[in-house]
């Protein structure tokens, strides 16, 4: 009887989890999981919006990687802004955090703001544009000019020898802001006990106590902190139209989700922007299974 009424207590409560749940899992499903379903069905069709979808098989991916030279570009370049982005933005995001996480909380709360507020900024684009002007009043052409190192403008924003590695500055830049407050939040969230007990056991400076203590407590935010800047590095492409223009120069920046967008939005191919979108989604899985697998040792 007792045993009995431990299983309907247990059933009562599973459901208003499940009530609680539904909401998200509902959400989650419409707006999430669908459009990768039907995303990945429409890779596998010729698909203009006027006309119904018509099954072509795999056409449109051995059209991506066989005739498609501009999109081989756009993946190489994807790939080049991740490198740099991923990797290099979240190992700053981390030590920025760890810096500023030892100021005195008002310091903290204050720097933490500065840090994060022009990432949301919708005019930071004003302001690398004007920088990166590409006439005698750009702040970098003035500078430059008046150090007499070169004798005219350059026209940065225009010249393919630049573009990539301009944008790569700004995305770096732009992408600091939400991996950064996840990881003053994993900070402050570590118990102070630990690091006394580390001390009894042979910790000696920062640097250990930072490895063997802090990081293996802040493995959720870590992992959090890593989705965010895989999928931020690999959907560069708004920084690009924004700087460069779109196309840029010769495709000089141009990314997978630059290609996607002309495909989707401007000649409306969807079934082919599709099979992009699904290319992207296949990169950032595995990306992302590689990133847990590294995570994981942290520490160990």
């Amino acid at each position: 009887m007792k045993s009995h009424e431990n299983t309907a207590r247990g059933m009562r409560q599973d459901g208003i989890a499940w009530v609680f749940v539904l909401p998200y899992l509902l959400t989650f499903s419409l707006f999430t999981i669908l459009p990768v379903i039907i995303s990945i069905f429409f890779s596998f069709t010729d698909f203009n919006m006027l006309q119904l979808p018509h099954f072509i098989g795999m056409q449109n991916y051995i059209r991506l990687f066989l005739q498609d030279d501009i999109f081989i570009k756009s993946v190489g370049n994807t790939f080049v802004l991740a490198l740099i982005t991923g990797p290099l933005g979240y190992l700053l995001c981390l030590l920025f955090a760890w810096m500023i996480n030892e100021l005195r909380p008002l310091a903290r709360a204050f720097v933490t703001f500065v840090f994060y507020a022009p990432s949301i900024s919708g005019s930071m684009y004003l302001v690398w544009r004007a920088f990166f002007s590409g006439d005698a009043y750009g702040y970098l052409n003035g500078f430059l000019m008046s150090s007499g190192i070169i004798a005219s403008p350059i026209i940065w924003l225009r010249d393919e020898k630049y573009i990539l590695t301009i944008v790569a500055i700004v995305a770096l830049w732009s992408s600091l802001g939400t991996s950064f407050l996840t990881f003053i939040a994993g900070f402050q969230g570590v118990d102070k006990s630990y690091y006394e007990a580390g001390a009894v056991d042979g910790v000696t400076n920062r640097w250990q106590e930072l490895w063997f203590i802090t990081l293996p407590l802040m493995r959720p935010q870590m992992l959090l902190s890593a989705v965010l800047s895989i999928t931020s590095s690999f959907g560069v492409g708004a920084v690009v139209t924004q700087l460069a223009g779109f196309p840029s120069t010769n495709y000089a920046a141009h990314t997978m989700i630059n290609h996607l967008q002309d495909y989707g939005n401007t000649k409306y191919e969807l079934g082919y922007a599709s099979a992009i979108a699904t290319v992207l989604f296949i990169i950032m899985v595995l990306s992302n299974f590689v990133i847990r697998k590294i995570i994981a040792k942290v520490g160990t």
